[in-house]
């Protein structure tokens, strides 16, 4: 099965689960994932103290609908589940029509759209409806059944590590715990499976990449928890994917807090000297996702954010309008490329040394100097064809510029080459024996 075909696949499977930041539907979603990739399940129990936050009790929903006195059904979560407000309480009562709108909820300024509402750490029960057909509802009774409970249990997440030739970790982290919406909600598990995939078969992958699968906000707290002392100490960059299914958006980066983060520098680089595109934004603990836990002060850990149609930006955000039709799976497969993409320069964006730093290696012995009849090399990640002095001047450049001081990016801003033109002419140093490296920090020469 192809990609797109596989991630249509995952998608059908997980949209229709109910889910929500604890209980059975992380879960299930948890073991579909691992069928796609081997992240392993943990649990932290109901009641443990997590930092300034408590893990909840489990919800467990099995109905909610709304009839009318003749028996006539409105609503059942049966056909969309958006339809209960997430963390509901039990009800079973008749209420008149005036009785029962307070606990109706709407997007008026969307009419056909059922909100996505919760109620986690506030008891209360309610229902979700279009505008249109709270509008619709005659004056009578109503019945409204909710069969809820609230169990003591567990909170649940999923990790992997991916490990490579340095220990230092580049985190990917998404979130499990909306029910069906696609761009919003599936996105972002969905792009980092099949990221994870794609990394595995790297042959000489040079970081360790952690995945991390998490009830959003509380999740990612428990993480931190967890492996927050971990992190501080080995975390390289990272980065929160979210809502990367849009349709003709572009890719965007939400800079880390931490300003010195690799992937910060990275991509303002090749916006600055390579005119690319890609929308930044800045770091805001105001709005987002598990940046803001993985940014705050105590951590401060790099970590930015993927996302093309971002939160509260289109019209179906937290609604029923957020459908696959809207996000694409096509789309999801373009995210999965260009973060792929941007990783692989963030790896050979590292620092070098020079094996041979007293004075310019004779170059000709290792056929590494050109003469009128050599042939240029071609790099391996690019279509652009270097010429011999184009080769020659690269080699120069790497090998005095690699005194463990200047990362490649640092370095590529004296020729007019992309960082990916590199790849060829660092692998034929290294193989030569001429250089070594990446390393992810500044070193000494000798």
């Amino acid at each position: 099965m192809n990609e797109l075909k596989a991630m249509d696949s995952l998608f059908d499977r997980l949209f229709p689960i109910m889910r929500s930041i604890t209980g059975e539907g992380v879960r299930e979603s948890i073991r579909i994932l691992q069928e796609y990739i081997p992240i392993e399940m943990e649990g932290v129990e109901t009641g443990t103290q997590v930092f300034d936050w408590e893990i909840p009790k489990e919800w467990v929903i099995r109905e909610a609908w709304i009839k009318d006195e003749n028996g006539n059904e409105i609503i059942n979560i049966k056909d969309l589940n958006l339809h209960v407000v997430n963390y509901s309480e039990p009800v079973d009562m008749w209420l008149s029509l005036d009785e029962l709108k307070p606990h109706i909820h709407t997007i008026p300024k969307l009419p056909d759209a059922v909100p996505y509402v919760i109620s986690y750490y506030k008891e209360r029960w309610g229902f979700c409806m279009s505008q249109n057909q709270l509008d619709t509802l005659q004056e009578g009774k109503y019945h409204v059944y909710i069969d809820s409970e609230k169990i003591d249990g567990e909170l649940n997440y999923a990790h992997v590590v991916l490990p490579g030739k340095s220990k230092k970790e580049v985190l990917i982290s998404t979130y499990i715990c909306h029910p069906s919406m696609a761009n919003n909600e599936l996105s972002g598990p969905i792009v980092a499976a099949f990221l994870y995939n794609r990394l595995k078969k790297w042959e000489n992958r040079e970081l360790t990449y952690r995945f991390v699968f998490v009830p959003e906000t509380i999740g990612s707290i428990t993480y931190l928890y967890k492996y927050g002392r971990h992190l501080k100490e080995q975390l390289y960059s990272g980065a929160v994917l979210t809502c990367l299914g849009g349709k003709d958006h572009q890719l965007s980066y939400k800079m880390s807090r931490n300003g010195n983060s690799p992937l910060n520098k990275l991509i303002h680089f090749l916006k600055e000297q390579e005119n690319d595109s890609m929308p930044v934004r800045p770091f805001t603990p105001l709005f987002g996702s598990d940046e803001r836990q993985y940014c705050s002060p105590g951590f401060n850990l790099p970590v930015g954010q993927f996302s093309k149609m971002v939160y509260g930006k289109y019209a179906g955000y937290h609604n029923s309008l957020d459908t696959k039709e809207v996000m694409s799976i096509e789309a999801l497969l373009d995210s999965v490329i260009e973060i792929e993409r941007l990783l692989k320069l963030q790896e050979l964006n590292g620092y070098y040394i020079n094996l041979k730093p007293f004075g310019e290696p004779k170059l000709g012995k290792y056929d590494l100097y050109p003469d009128i009849n050599a042939p240029s090399l071609r790099g391996r990640s690019t279509n652009h064809k270097l010429d011999n002095r184009q080769q020659l001047n690269q080699i120069l450049t790497i090998l005095n510029y690699s005194d463990g001081k200047h990362d490649l990016a640092e370095l590529s801003k004296t020729l007019n080459y992309k960082i990916e033109d590199y790849e060829v002419s660092i692998e034929a140093l290294k193989e030569h024996q001429l250089l070594d490296g990446p390393f992810y920090e500044e070193r000494e020469l000798f």
